[in-house]
C-alpha cells in the first residue's frame, strides 16, 4: 500500500508540475513587446500567481470549497472550445502566403511534402518525429484518478452507483472536448498546427482581441486547476508519514507551500511545455491509467482465478501499460538527444 501511494505521489507532482507549467506560456503574450520591466517576466509572473492565487486556495481544508472555482474553469475551457469552432469558419485556407511563412518559422516540425494544392486537405494520419508525443498526450489527459476518492467524500447520498454516474459524465464531457477542440483546430490550419495551438492563432491573427481573451480564459482555468490536484498529493502525503494523527495546520500548510514551491523551481527551469506533456504522459500517466489499477486489480481480487477473463483482461492491461511507458519514454529520449545533437551543430 505504502509503495503505491508513494508511486500515485511522484505521478502527481509530475502532474501538478505539468498544470503549473502552461503558466509562463500563456503569459508569453504579454512580455512579446520587448519590454523588460520585471512584472512582465514569465518567472514572476508565475510566482505572483503562485502567491496571490494558487496558494490561498490550496491551503482550503475541505475539496468541496474549489466546486466553484473548478466549475468556472470549466467554463473557461467550453469558452475556449466555441472560439475555436468559430475561428474555424473565418480563418480560410489556404492561408496568405506570408502568414504561412511566419508559421513555418515557428514551427518545430512541418511536413516538406505539402504542397499549396493539398494544404487545405485532412490527413487521417500522419506519422514523423512528433507522433510519439501523441500517445502519451492523450493518455495524460484523462488522468482522474487521484481526486476520485476526495470527490466521493463530498458527494451527498454517497453510493458506488453514483459515484460511477459522475465517472461517466465527467469522462465523456472531457472526451468531447477534446475531441471537437482537436478536430476544429486541425480543420483550421491542418498541416501547419504548432505544438501550440494558439501559437498558431497568433501567427496569423496577431494582437486579436478575442484570441487574448481566450488566452486570458485558459490560464484562468490552468490556475484554478492546480489547488485541485495539490489536493490529493497533500492528502496522500499526510495518510502516508502520519496515519492516524489528528490535523494540524501547520502541517497542512508545511506540505502545500513545499509542493508549491518545489512545482515552481521545476517549473522555472523546464522549458518545454511538449516534453512535459510527453513525458509525463508516457511515465506518470501510463503508470496511473495502465499499470497501476491492473497490478491492484490482479494483487487484491481474490476470488477470480488467474485464467478468468477478467484476470487475463488486467494482465493484457498491464502489459499494455508497461510497453506504452517503456516504448514512448524512449522514443522520446532519443528525440530529444537527437535535437541537442543537431543543436549542437
Amino acid at each position: 500500500k505504502k509503495t503505491a501511494e508513494v508511486l500515485s505521489i511522484v505521478s502527481l507532482l509530475k502532474g501538478t508540475k505539468h498544470a503549473s507549467k502552461r503558466l509562463p506560456v500563456l503569459v508569453g503574450v504579454f512580455s512579446a513587446s520587448g519590454l523588460e520591466e520585471w512584472y512582465l517576466n514569465g518567472d514572476y509572473l508565475v510566482l505572483l500567481v503562485s502567491v496571490i492565487l494558487i496558494l490561498p486556495l490550496s491551503l482550503l481544508k475541505n475539496l468541496g470549497y474549489l466546486g466553484y472555482t473548478s466549475g468556472f474553469s470549466l467554463l473557461c475551457m467550453v469558452f475556449f472550445l466555441i472560439v475555436v469552432i468559430w475561428k474555424m469558419f473565418q480563418i480560410p485556407c489556404p492561408m496568405d502566403s506570408d502568414i504561412i511563412n511566419m508559421t513555418l518559422i515557428n514551427m518545430t516540425s512541418v511536413d516538406e511534402n505539402i504542397t499549396s494544392d493539398d494544404v487545405c486537405k485532412p490527413k487521417y494520419f500522419i506519422f514523423n518525429s512528433q507522433t510519439v508525443y501523441a500517445v502519451p498526450i492523450l493518455t495524460f489527459s484523462f488522468v482522474c484518478h487521484p481526486a476520485i476518492l476526495p470527490i466521493y467524500e463530498e458527494l451527498k447520498s454517497r453510493s458506488r452507483k453514483r459515484m460511477m454516474n459522475v465517472s461517466y459524465v465527467s469522462f465523456f464531457a472531457m472526451f468531447l472536448m477534446y475531441l471537437l477542440a482537436a478536430l476544429f483546430g486541425y480543420l483550421t490550419f491542418y498541416g501547419r498546427v504548432e505544438p501550440e495551438l494558439l501559437h498558431t492563432y497568433s501567427a496569423y491573427l496577431g494582437a486579436d482581441v478575442l484570441l487574448l481573451i481566450v488566452r486570458l480564459a485558459v490560464l484562468m482555468a490552468v490556475t484554478l486547476t492546480v489547488p485541485v490536484v495539490i489536493f490529493p498529493i497533500r492528502s496522500s502525503i499526510t495518510q502516508l508519514l502520519w496515519a492516524g494523527k489528528e490535523f494540524r495546520w501547520w502541517r497542512h500548510c508545511s506540505i502545500t507551500v513545499a509542493l508549491l514551491a518545489f512545482t515552481n523551481v521545476l517549473v522555472i527551469f523546464v522549458p518545454t511545455i511538449r516534453d512535459i506533456f510527453g513525458f509525463i504522459g508516457a511515465s506518470a500517466a501510463a503508470m496511473l491509467i495502465f499499470i497501476l489499477p491492473s497490478a491492484f486489480y490482479i494483487k487484491l481480487v481474490k476470488k477470480e482465478p488467474m485464467k478468468s477473463v477478467q484476470k487475463i483482461g488486467a494482465a493484457f492491461f498491464f502489459l499494455s501499460g508497461i510497453l506504452v511507458m517503456t516504448g514512448c519514454m524512449t522514443l522520446i529520449i532519443l528525440d530529444w538527444t537527437q535535437n541537442v545533437a543537431s543543436d549542437g551543430h
